[in-house]
């Protein structure tokens, strides 16, 4: 075998490996975009949504099949970090909440909402999560929906009351009263 040809094998070898590469890459891009779908579709089941838009940014907002069922108690947490932080009798009222919905203690949307009640999520998680929220609330279904917009608002209100203010006065803050207020106005109101 000639040098030429010695580098041509080589050539050859080296553009076959690039292709195989390429193709493992698309085939793995493909795999991932199927799983994200069927992940789509499973959270649309469980609250009778289609929309793809809507889906995909429920997805982009960090929620799966396992925790998509937090999304009704997004905007529970955020009147519980109204004021800047979880008082323990507003983080106490929320895990029982989320015990009453299903959610099972070391589920992962368990661990989800612990780290919600830890940490502030980002405002994009209560922004998105409550307009998604008014969304699924809009769908006619046929069927009697899971939670109303004034159970959510009922449950806001129960939070905001619960770390008691000053003397058992003033239960809510100024904060969360108008935080109430905003979600009371997103969830209740259709949007035109």
């Amino acid at each position: 075998m000639t040098e030429h040809e010695g580098l041509r094998d080589r050539g050859r070898a080296l553009e076959e490996e690039y292709f195989r590469k390429k193709n493992r890459e698309l085939v793995e891009k493909m795999q991932a975009s199927a799983r994200d779908e069927q992940l789509r579709r499973e959270m649309g089941a469980q609250f009778g949504l289609s929309d793809p838009e809507m889906l995909r940014e429920l997805q982009g907002l960090g929620f799966t099949p396992d925790t998509i069922g937090l999304l009704p108690l997004v905007p529970i947490v955020q009147v519980a970090w109204a004021d800047g932080n979880v008082a323990d009798a507003e983080r106490k009222a929320i895990v029982s909440l989320a015990r009453a919905r299903g959610v099972a203690e070391g589920s992962a949307a368990d661990h989800q909402l612990r780290a919600w009640l830890a940490d502030r999520p980002a405002p994009e998680v209560f922004s998105g999560a409550t307009r998604l929220i008014r969304a699924i609330l809009d769908v006619p279904t046929g069927e009697p929906k899971a939670v109303s917009a004034d159970e959510l608002v009922g449950h806001c209100e129960s939070i905001a009351a619960a770390s008691g203010g000053l003397f058992g006065l003033n239960r809510i803050s100024p904060e969360e009263r108008a935080l109430l207020t905003s979600i009371a106005d997103e969830l209740k109101h259709r949007r035109g």
